[in-house]
């Protein structure tokens, strides 16, 4: 399920494709689309270990992954935040002839 619902949006980005209702927040847009990405293998790391019926001390250290995961995440969205921010601040961009 998390698969369908998660996964096509962020790789439609990062091929290029902007959805209608994010057309005004495009300067952190590749950003999100990776940070999603993230959210996505910290579901794998932590579900297909259990679903496997692996041992415990293989659900830690895949736990322990999915945390950097949600780090990598975090750090993400909030770079993309920021970037979104600055470009919003800046106003803008007219386009470049020639």
């Amino acid at each position: 399920m998390s698969t369908a619902l998660m996964l096509p949006v962020p790789v439609a980005i990062l091929a290029g494709w902007t959805p209608p209702w994010m057309r005004k927040r495009q300067a952190g847009m590749r950003l999100r689309a990776y940070g999603v990405l993230c959210v996505y293998a910290l579901l794998l790391a932590n579900g297909i270990p259990r679903i496997a019926d692996a041992s415990f001390e293989t659900v830690v250290v895949c736990m322990n992954v999915g945390l950097g995961f949600a780090a990598a995440a975090a750090v993400l969205f909030l770079l993309s935040a920021r970037k979104d921010s600055g470009a919003r601040a800046a106003g803008p961009v007219e386009p470049r002839e020639g």
